[in-house]
Formats: structure tokens, C-alpha cells, sequence
């Protein structure tokens, strides 16, 4: 039972996840689709993990984000594409309040983690390129440590408020949730409580843990791209520049998809946009991570090699 009696109320105990409206001809095909996006990520991101830990002269700061951001990645997908793959094997799209709340928990985490962590590895590669003399004693492993161990607890504290505030609002009527994982604006839809204040906070919730990080990560890469522009040699240029150019496309990639599901304001004709926004940093940006951040690169090619 999706609701049960209380009162002269009904209190919703189970959502419905209605995924992107298809139909059961489509199921099959949006299961392979997705099992193979999984399994790729999954792999991929493994792969970066054990390549940093077994092979010493990766043993740098890059390497070290890289690697806490491939862990970062298979929690993220491993968060939401398990439970669409299992709901078209059952076609049971149905999950619990509790498993509802608590998917958009490790979602809002991991979404604010990352944010903080392509700007600690932006700030990596501006130090690196921009003041190469200083960056050993400036990036050294005990600050390696302190960023990213900084990137992950701010992005958990960050969505404890969110969640805690849209876990007690009250759900009395439909228990459709027009998306494919539990998001805070389609589930605050679903309220019959007053989520003018919830909305507000979430927007701005969304936007510092967001904005901020998106302009340091601007910012360093200005610095970058003037500090390239000045070698003299075009070779010089091209080697200083490969290992930012892909990094800085999936950055705007993932947060122009962000700010635009969160930061802008919510209308029912959105509803689509913002399902093909999300699919973009929910699932793409940790497929297409490993490959453009270390399998383009020549150390992690020669460690793969080995």
C-alpha cells in the first residue's frame, strides 16, 4: 500500500518513481542502456582507484584527487542507477519514504562533494601551471589531505539541513514523483505542507555549494589559460593545456546542468528540460570522468601498460 490511514488524512508511506514517462516496450532497452552506462563507470572508476594505489609515480596531488573522485563517482551512480535498474527488471517503481529520503540524502552529498572537489583539483592544476616553482611546498600531502577530506564533509553537512527539513514536511495526497530518483523540487511538489521556505532554502543551499566553487574553479582556469598563452613554444602551449582542456569542458558540462535544475526558478513545463539536465551530472559526467580526466593521459596509459 502506497498510503495509509491517519486521522482524516492519508500520509503517504511509499512514492511512485514515474522515470521518464516510457512505457513496458521501452523498459528492456533503458535497462540495457543503463546496466552498460553502470557497468562502464564502475569499472572505469575502479580502474583509477587501483592504478593510483598500485603504482608509486602517481603518487601526486592530481593523481590523489583523481582517485577521490573516482570514489566519489561509483558512490554516486551506485546511489541512483541500481534502483532504476532493479524497478525495470520488476517494473515495481515504487520506494519507500524512508528509502526515498535517504537517496536524496547520498545524492545531495555526493552532488556538493564533487562541487567542492573539481574546484580543489582546478585549484591543483592553477598551482601547478601557474606558480610550478612554489606548488611542492605548497601542495604537499598533508594539504592534500585537509582539501579533499574539507571537499567530502562539506558537501555531507550541507544536505543534512536540506533533508531533515523535506523529511518532515507532510505528504497526505499523490505520491507521484515526476523524476527518476528522489529529487527535493518534485518531491516538494508532492507536500501538502507550505514549501515556500524549504524551496527557498534549497535554491540557496544549492547555489553555495555550487556558485562558489564553480567561481574559484573559473577563476583558475583564467589564470591558467593567460599563463598558457604566454609560453612561447606552441608545444609548450599544447602539453600545458592538454591536461585542462577536458577537465574544464566537464566542469562547465556538470555545473551549467546543476544551476540550471537548481539555481533557476521551477515551473511544471521544466518537468522534461530538467530530467535531460540531471541525466547530465547524474549519470554522463561519471561515465565520461575516467576517460577524459586519466585514460587521455600518457602516465596513466603507461601505468595501465604495466
Amino acid at each position: 500500500m502506497a498510503n495509509q490511514g491517519w486521522g482524516n488524512e492519508t500520509v503517504v508511506t511509499q512514492f511512485i518513481l514515474l522515470d521518464f514517462g516510457n512505457g513496458p516496450e521501452l523498459d528492456s532497452l533503458l535497462f540495457l542502456m543503463f546496466l552498460s552506462i553502470y557497468l562502464v563507470t564502475i569499472t572505469g572508476n575502479a580502474f583509477i582507484v587501483v592504478l593510483v594505489v598500485a603504482h608509486r609515480h602517481l603518487h601526486t596531488p592530481m593523481y590523489f584527487f583523481l582517485a577521490n573522485l573516482a570514489c566519489l563517482e561509483i558512490c554516486y551512480s551506485s546511489n541512483l542507477l541500481p534502483r532504476m535498474l532493479l524497478s525495470y527488471v520488476c517494473g515495481d517503481r515504487s520506494i519507500s519514504a524512508r528509502g526515498c529520503f535517504t537517496q536524496y540524502y547520498f545524492f545531495g552529498c555526493l552532488a556538493a562533494a564533487e562541487c567542492y572537489l573539481l574546484a580543489t583539483m582546478s585549484y591543483d592544476r592553477y598551482l601547478a601551471l601557474c606558480k610550478p616553482l612554489h606548488y611542492p611546498s605548497h601542495m604537499d600531502s598533508k594539504l592534500c589531505l585537509q582539501l579533499a577530506a574539507a571537499s567530502w564533509l562539506s558537501g555531507f553537512l550541507s544536505n543534512s539541513i536540506l533533508t531533515v527539513l523535506i523529511s518532515n514536511l507532510d505528504f497526505c495526497g499523490p505520491n507521484e514523483i515526476d523524476h527518476f530518483f528522489c529529487d527535493s523540487f518534485p518531491m516538494m511538489k508532492l507536500s501538502c505542507s507550505d514549501t515556500q521556505l524549504v524551496g527557498f532554502v534549497t535554491s540557496v543551499v544549492a547555489g553555495v555549494c555550487s556558485l562558489p566553487p564553480f567561481l574559484l574553479t573559473f577563476s583558475s582556469y583564467l589564470y591558467i589559460i593567460v599563463t598558457v598563452v604566454r609560453i612561447p613554444s606552441a608545444t609548450g602551449r599544447k602539453k600545458a593545456f592538454s591536461t585542462c582542456s577536458s577537465h574544464l569542458i566537464v566542469v562547465i558540462l556538470f555545473y551549467w546542468s546543476i544551476l540550471a535544475v537548481y539555481s533557476l526558478p521551477h515551473h511544471d513545463t521544466q518537468v522534461l528540460p530538467n530530467k535531460v539536465l540531471s541525466v547530465f551530472y547524474t549519470i554522463l559526467t561519471p561515465l565520461v570522468n575516467p576517460l577524459i580526466y586519466s585514460l587521455r593521459n600518457k602516465e596513466v596509459k603507461e601505468a595501465l601498460q604495466k
